[in-house]
């Protein structure tokens, strides 16, 4: 398993004191378990949200890894989540949450007033060895529907982030297709 935490920290992203804007867009719109001095919906552009990425220490085990969202490179598209202007004394925690593949980079966020931040994202690349790739949907919610790990059931993560984008009026094809199939595997 690939830990990032080190990676991470040597980036020189942060500069000490001076507060930091951080997107989250799968378990950080939803499970806020760090300070932040301003919350704010946003969007970054040209990504979209996949379950192509392993969880093995959080929605799955080492032989059996779990499947949660990174953010995979796609032109002309967008990705609705939350903003979150942080401390850089918050990156030692979230950095050890992300360790599973997740490096931090660069990117633009756009507010819907109109104005536009540069901060920091976690993204899980193909390289990664946690990385499972892209999979049918269908695929997808039997494999979520199967796995469990330290911080819960994997479908506890899907319903999760499915509700939250709900509440921020996001439309996300891939995870709402993911959900439907889910929970007609949980009727049946």
């Amino acid at each position: 398993m690939l830990d990032t935490q080190a990676m991470n920290q040597a980036q020189g992203q942060l500069v000490d004191g001076q507060p930091v804007w951080l997107f989250g867009y799968g378990s950080l719109i939803y499970k806020v378990d760090f300070d932040y001095i301003e919350r704010r919906p946003a969007r970054i552009d040209h990504w979209v949200r996949r379950f192509w990425q392993g969880s093995h220490d959080h929605r799955g085990t080492p032989t059996a890894p779990g499947r949660v969202a990174t953010l995979i490179e796609q032109p002309g598209a967008s990705c609705v989540g939350m903003a979150y202007k942080v401390s850089p004394d918050v990156f030692g925690h979230l950095d050890h949450r992300e360790k599973n593949g997740y490096l931090r980079i660069q990117t633009p966020f756009h507010f819907s007033d109109g104005t536009e931040v540069e901060g920091l994202v976690y993204i899980a690349a193909e390289d990664n060895s946690a990385y499972l790739g892209p999979a049918p949907e269908a695929e997808i919610a039997a494999h979520i529907a199967r796995s469990k790990g330290p911080s819960g059931p994997n479908d506890e993560y899907l319903l999760k982030l499915a509700e939250a984008l709900r509440q921020l009026e996001a439309q996300d094809e891939h995870v709402f297709a993911i959900e439907q199939h889910l929970l007609a595997m949980q009727n049946n």
